[in-house]
């Protein structure tokens, strides 16, 4: 055996060895963000995994059948955790024919993290114009953004804006009636959410808009995990239907998205259809799914799609939605109340976060 080829084969046993860690790491519930980070590639890691097993079942005979066998299990494990975003799973929301949504409690939304530092402005007023949807969020906005957008948002009455150069700058503009808005910081400092009740088609409706922190270095996942948490729990206590939309920052197969979907009572339109996957805009169809659009069983949609490149490093979310709760709860999945489980998870959840702002403010003191 050459030099080149021994090399080549101990790097396809690093590579296994690797994947094989990292989905390992993933199952555990430690909030390190290079732990977490294994949470969003699962599509990737799947993938490499069926190679990792084609090259050594041809390759390599040294390390079977314990190599092989601790990818195939991985890949099964990846294989089923994103199972619910491919056709092949159920779906849990209902669509409706587009003929149908020129009813009155039909609205379309736009959601969009523009990525502060692209300034290429024009392109996102060319796509609000285009679409002249009836709700907007822009993410990741500060005063050069908002100053820009401000002529495509003029025919919008209900606005509520906080731009920020931290990039957590959030807009949010309705052409649907809105009261009770507020934008609020959950569990960072800095870090907006909007909060609002709209009004269509003789109903009212909440609307959630979330932009978390990431998992990135020096930065892990308490206080992203805690405000996602906070936000299904306002979901849970409210008697009214809610949309939650933003960039959450965490992908849709995570354990804490899915917890969010139970703790709120949300439904995942994406579901049995595809990952919608926005991030990174130009590798969308190995991308990650981390702009979200959850509503509770009162909703029906006709469309959802992930639009194209606007300069952001994110794509756009479109979606026509319908509320229309007796028609829609006799059509959707029913979703699933809260078990112990979830309330126990969510609590355990806040007690990390508590934990860290308190030893934050130690620290803090201290220097």
């Amino acid at each position: 055996m050459t030099v080149w080829k021994k090399a080549a084969i101990w790097a396809l046993r690093g590579v296994s060895v690797l994947l094989v860690a990292g989905s390992l790491l993933s199952t555990t519930d430690l909030n390190q963000w290079w732990i977490r980070i294994w949470d969003f590639p699962r599509i990737q890691i799947l993938i490499g995994m069926i190679l990792c097993l084609a090259a050594l079942a041809k390759f390599d005979r040294g390390w079977r059948p314990w190599l092989p066998l601790a990818l195939a299990a991985f890949a099964i494990w990846q294989a089923y955790r994103v199972l619910p975003y491919t056709p092949l799973a159920g779906t849990e929301v209902a669509r409706v024919a587009e003929q149908q949504t020129d009813r009155t409690g039909c609205f379309t939304a736009l959601t969009l993290n523009v990525l502060q530092d692209n300034r290429e402005y024009g392109r996102t007023i060319d796509l609000i114009e285009r679409l002249d949807p009836d709700i907007v969020l822009l993410m990741e906005t500060d005063q050069a953004w908002a100053d820009a957008v401000a002529p495509a948002l003029a025919g919008y009455p209900g606005r509520i804006d906080r731009p920020l150069d931290n990039t957590y700058g959030i807009m949010f503009a309705s052409k649907l009636p809105m009261t009770n808005a507020s934008i609020q910081d959950l569990a960072q400092k800095d870090t907006p959410s909007v909060f609002a009740t709209l009004s269509v088609g003789g109903h009212d409706f909440r609307m959630i808009a979330l932009h978390p922190r990431p998992p990135v270095p020096d930065q892990d996942t308490e206080e992203r995990d805690a405000e996602i948490v906070m936000a299904a729990k306002k979901a849970q206590d409210l008697a009214l239907p809610v949309l939650a939309i933003g960039d959450f920052n965490d992908v849709a197969w995570s354990d804490t998205t899915r917890l969010f979907k139970d703790i709120g009572g949300f439904l995942d339109p994406r579901r049995g259809r595809g990952t919608y996957a926005t991030f990174p805009a130009g590798m969308v169809w190995l991308g990650w799914p981390l702009d979200h659009l959850f509503l509770t069983e009162e909703f029906l949609f006709s469309e959802m799609r992930v639009g194209e490149s606007v300069g952001s490093d994110h794509r756009p979310v479109i979606a026509r939605l319908c509320l229309d709760p007796e028609r829609a709860k006799a059509r959707n999945e029913e979703a699933e109340a809260p078990d112990e489980d979830d309330e126990e998870e969510a609590g355990e959840v806040m007690e990390e976060f508590e934990e860290d702002t308190a030893k934050d403010a130690v620290e803090g003191e201290a220097g």
